[in-house]
């Protein structure tokens, strides 16, 4: 009941979602196209449900490459020299995100639930009893999505060392978290905290009391991990 539930919840929010955020579709769009002309969308390979491929859609915020890149389809960490000016600003504000109720409708993704896997990631986050996230559709977001957008963002290309060692193994940890706890009590907390942390991101205050909570968590899942 509460996945069927859960299912007709994101086709109303996210058809909700997409109507009324319009202006910002149409301010985001022309400033992508200002800042950097090219294709409006960025396309990204990743792994929902079942381990099953789908395309997940962003607004562009990274600068087109004029030659081809070799390596990663997606690092960990965002190639900051980059994004462009207007990019940063609608990465802060999660307006980069919008595209992804389209996905919502089309059933690959859910509101909330574990952020979706790069395809060529998937041996980082989905082994073991991490594998269990696997069983529920990806979400926009989530306990480990708040935790990378508190304090994983302030990791940058040059340190993904760094992010793997001390931003990792907790959000990690946080996806199984969210499988162990879903439910409508849990999501509808993760909801309005996510909105709390975009409103608290645009006047440069981090949302310490949210921080320390998931890492409380993450311990109680896993009392090994540290803080």
């Amino acid at each position: 009941m509460y996945r069927g539930i859960k299912r007709l919840i994101d086709i109303v929010l996210s058809g909700l979602a997409i109507v009324c955020s319009v202006p910002f579709w149409i301010i985001t769009i022309i400033g992508i196209e200002l800042s950097d002309p090219g294709p409006i969308f960025y396309k990204a390979n990743r792994i929902g449900k079942g381990n099953r491929e789908f395309s997940m859609y962003k607004f562009r915020s990274m600068r087109v490459l004029r030659e081809t890149k070799k390596g990663s389809e997606a690092s960990l960490r965002p190639e900051t020299d980059r994004i462009f000016p207007w990019g940063r600003v609608i990465r802060k504000l999660k307006l980069d995100e919008l595209p992804q109720f389209l996905n919502i409708l089309l059933g690959d993704m859910s509101i909330i639930g574990p952020r979706p896997v790069a395809k060529d990631q998937i041996d980082l986050f989905r082994f073991g009893k991490y594998d269990e996230a696997k069983k529920v559709k990806p979400g926009i977001s989530g306990p480990a999505a708040l935790y990378d957008y508190i304090y994983g963002d302030q990791f940058e290309e040059a340190n993904v060392d760094e992010y793997m060692k001390k931003v990792y193994p907790t959000r990690r940890e946080l996806e199984y978290v969210y499988v162990k706890k879903e439910g409508f009590l849990f999501d509808t907390w993760i909801f309005f905290e996510t909105a709390w942390c975009v409103i608290l991101s645009i006047f440069d205050k981090e949302n310490t009391r949210l921080l320390n909570t998931l890492i409380a968590m993450a311990q109680e899942s896993n009392p090994n991990l540290k803080g």
